[in-house]
């Protein structure tokens, strides 16, 4: 599922993929597609409906997510980005963390940090992650997840900017799991940026420079 592309949406991206933003509206303007992404993603949630009397003493008929947890996991680090805005739409939500790094040698991703919240298996996981280009640390990710016996069904994967290719890449390994994002460019380059795409997510909204270890959560998927 992609975001509307209103005005809004677009000109927020046309800020954030702009090489000469500034750090500070880089952060803000990230901050507002992370809120209107998490808003999007969260109807997509089973609610029930519910009958609830009004202050004025009449019946109104609404909607209520019923009995089940939320937790948000992030693939840090820039996945980390997102649990402001989730937490802000949430109450007393729990979180996790995952880091996956690159193996130079092998150049596939490693896990090499996990901390989930305990008995997940019923939860329903809202799995963030800034920009997905291959898709390996996501779908790395999500092997985690169903390892700690999570519902594919229950799984949304959510991004500020995906690639082609891993959205086909994760839609093929877990068909269930629902994908929502607020753009998809068309392609990846050889060092597998995505393109257009926003360049290093994690360098340029926590104001760090250089070549970076981390995976996909940075902006640079392995």
């Amino acid at each position: 599922s992609v975001l509307e592309n209103t005005p809004q949406v677009r000109g927020m991206h046309t800020i954030i993929r702009n090489k000469d933003t500034t750090r500070d509206e880089f952060i803000f303007y990230s901050k507002r597609l992370m809120r209107l992404l998490i808003e999007h993603a969260l109807s997509f949630l089973p609610l029930k409906s519910v009958t609830v009397e009004t202050p004025q003493g009449t019946m109104y008929e609404g909607k209520r997510f019923h009995r089940q947890r939320i937790t948000g996991v992030s693939i840090l680090r820039a996945g980390e980005t997102m649990e402001q805005a989730l937490t802000a739409v949430c109450k007393d939500i729990r979180l996790g963390k995952i880091l996956i790094q690159t193996n130079h040698d092998t150049g596939e991703p490693e896990l090499h940090y996990l901390r989930l919240p305990k008995e997940i298996s019923e939860d329903y996981v809202i799995l963030m992650d800034s920009t997905v280009s291959t898709g390996a640390a996501a779908m790395m990710a999500v092997r985690v997840l169903l390892d700690h016996d999570v519902q594919e069904d229950r799984i949304f994967l959510l991004s500020l900017l995906m690639a082609e290719m891993g959205v086909h890449s994760v839609a093929y390994a877990f068909p269930r799991v629902r994908i929502i994002t607020t753009a998809v460019d068309k392609r990846i380059n050889e060092e597998f940026h995505i393109i257009p795409g926003i360049g290093n997510f994690g360098d340029r909204y926590f104001g760090t420079d250089g070549p970076s270890a981390w995976c996909e959560s940075d902006g640079m998927d392995c």
